[in-house]
């Protein structure tokens, strides 16, 4: 594309939503009125937006600006505006990168709020500079924060959140940090719950099954907190979190052989009390929580009370970590038509497609399709039969081929 052609883009990045400050809309504005005033009106005009909202400046894994270097590469930008250095990345080594790059393409780099413009050999020292403070900024806050979580975590308080199955969370006003006194809340154990937490220990243990332990507890009518049905995924929740275990020398030992920083002495796991992990999950809005690396959280002897020893909640994790456990082995059947939208009339559970050992005509293997509400309570809950598979997707097929051909009766 010839220089004519090419055109200014603005590029925007906020973390998170807000209508305040630094805006996605605040930054557009400021950059178009300086493009209006330093290169005028027709290019301001013909800018092209990028706006990443809900992304950090660690990295520059971003939809937007994946978007905006794609359109670099193939030549339809001369310049790059943006309104503050930090909007493009805090990390230095990612945007000293940039810059070259950038530079490579005959592209110019400009932050309206430090004034710099790459388009100068002075600009672009001061933006290097300029950069290695913002990460050094960035750095110290983390660090700060760090900080402050193992002085909190001194205190094994509970810092709010979904409580965990077996416990409640209640107040108190004991707790000191640098001499004053904090309101805080610890987790109380409730009876009935934390023998529930108990038994799916206990269950796992004796056949280390997620598809196993969860028929057993559906057998007996238990639930989540929530009253939702026990699946893989709320089993290994469980199964996993620290909270449970008591500290004691099989979890000092764990821990701190894996690395997590231990703010409590090897004398203070006496097993008295349950095991608090702060800094534990990476929690973004929309997103599952996703467990970070053990080497960055911060144990802590909480305030609670146990559930399971020490050494019972550290051979789940060797079977956890060693993916012995049995997931669900369920044969898959690609050619059934309702897989995933048939359920059952009888307990409104799915019916999913299993395969049979017999043949039909046509050389492929039959199948039917079975209620998982019976095939997880072992029929307590539901006895349903079976339905056959090729017979109901044959049905199925005769009913839509019998469909008006009006292709307005039809969403597309």
């Amino acid at each position: 594309m010839d220089q004519e052609n090419r055109r200014i883009a603005v590029y925007s990045r906020k973390s998170k939503f807000t209508g305040r400050g630094e805006s996605i809309e605040n930054q557009i504005g400021l950059c178009r009125q300086y493009i209006k005033n330093f290169y005028g009106d027709r290019e301001e005009q013909r800018i092209l937006i990028y706006e990443d909202e809900g992304f950090s400046g660690g990295n520059l894994k971003r939809p937007q600006f994946r978007n905006m270097m794609r359109d670099a590469e193939h030549g339809k930008i001369k310049a790059v505006v943006v309104y503050r250095l930090d909007r493009i990345s805090r990390n230095i080594g990612d945007f000293a990168g940039l810059i070259e790059t950038l530079g490579n393409m005959g592209i110019s780099f400009v932050s309206i709020r430090e004034q710099f413009d790459t388009s100068s050999p002075m600009g672009r020292a001061m933006m290097y500079i300029a950069s290695v403070f913002s990460q050094l900024e960035r750095e110290t806050i983390a660090e700060r924060i760090r900080d402050n979580m193992y002085e909190l975590a001194k205190t094994g308080r509970w810092l709010g959140g979904n409580t965990p199955t077996g416990y409640r969370s209640e107040a108190v006003t004991t707790v000191y940090v640098d001499g004053k006194a904090k309101k805080a809340c610890r987790l109380k154990l409730l009876s009935e719950e934390a023998a529930l937490v108990k038994a799916i220990f206990r269950e796992f243990l004796e056949v280390p099954s997620f598809a196993q332990t969860g028929k057993w507890l559906l057998q007996n009518g238990c639930v989540t907190k929530n009253g939702n049905l026990f699946g893989p995924v709320a089993i290994k929740n469980i199964l996993e979190n620290p909270v449970y275990a008591a500290a004691d020398q099989d979890t000092y030992r764990y821990f701190d052989k894996s690395g997590a920083c231990l703010c409590a002495s090897r004398e203070e796991f006496d097993g008295g009390h349950g095991i608090m992990a702060y800094n534990r999950t990476l929690q973004k809005p929309g997103k599952a929580h996703r467990v970070r690396p053990m080497e960055e959280w911060v144990v802590a002897v909480g305030r609670h009370e146990p559930v399971v020893s020490g050494e019972t909640w550290c051979r789940v994790q060797k079977i956890l970590l060693t993916g012995k456990e049995k997931g669900d082995r369920r044969q898959r059947v690609g050619c059934s038509l309702l897989s995933g939208i048939l359920f059952c009339g009888e307990c409104g559970a799915l019916m999913r497609p299993k395969l049979s050992g017999r043949t039909a005509d046509s050389g492929e293997r039959k199948f039917s399709y079975l209620c998982t509400g019976k095939e997880k309570s072992r029929r307590a809950s539901c006895a349903v039969k079976n339905a056959d598979g090729g017979s109901l997707d044959q049905g199925v097929l005769e009913a839509l081929a019998k469909l008006p051909r009006d292709q307005g009766e039809f969403v597309p």
